[in-house]
């Protein structure tokens, strides 16, 4: 096992959802330096929806997906994208049921509002089941994400799903 000491946490910026952090440490003898971000845990939820025997999913615009996808150009100082050369579409994802974990409740109440608010499923607590709970984005953020999985039917949808009004959220 590799031999970790005089670690040091340093500020690189502030975000609302992301606390940039440049961490100094030494591994086997060697100063060394890395950036990261401490970010809110997650919780994301396989559903299955028994009366038409398919998966559902979520499919958004994510930010992050889109700018690593495409080419900036710096015009005048001002980084840029030609949408024309790169669609919006180069930035949609087909993702499972998610959020973070942002408020102080148990992370299965937490997977329950996020299938109502993205999928429109009212699905009882315990309909929910534990799969794991493991790190994601371990080169740069280290968060938790707990994963369940849930079986749904026609006749607990609900609401239209669709996430947050600012999230533009599709299944």
């Amino acid at each position: 096992m590799d031999n970790i000491n005089n670690v040091t946490v340093t500020s690189c910026e502030n975000s609302k959802f992301l606390k940039p952090k440049r961490i100094h440490y030494q591994q086997n003898g060697v100063n060394k330096i890395w950036d990261a971000m401490t970010v809110h845990d997650g919780v994301a939820i396989l559903l299955f929806n028994t009366t038409r025997n398919v998966l559902i999913f979520v499919r958004q615009f994510r930010p992050a997906i889109y700018i690593n996808s495409v080419k900036t150009e710096i015009k005048d100082g001002i980084e840029t994208v030609d949408t024309n050369l790169y669609p919006g579409s180069l930035g949609m994802t087909i993702e499972l049921c998610a959020g973070i974990i942002d408020k102080n409740k148990p992370v299965p109440e937490i997977a329950k509002e996020e299938v109502l608010e993205e999928c429109g499923y009212e699905v009882p607590l315990e309909n929910l089941r534990k799969i794991t709970t493991c790190r994601n984005g371990v080169g740069t953020t280290g968060g938790l994400l707990h994963l369940y999985y849930a079986e749904v039917t026609d006749d607990m949808k609900v609401g239209a799903g669709g996430g947050l009004i600012t999230e533009e959220v599709g299944m």
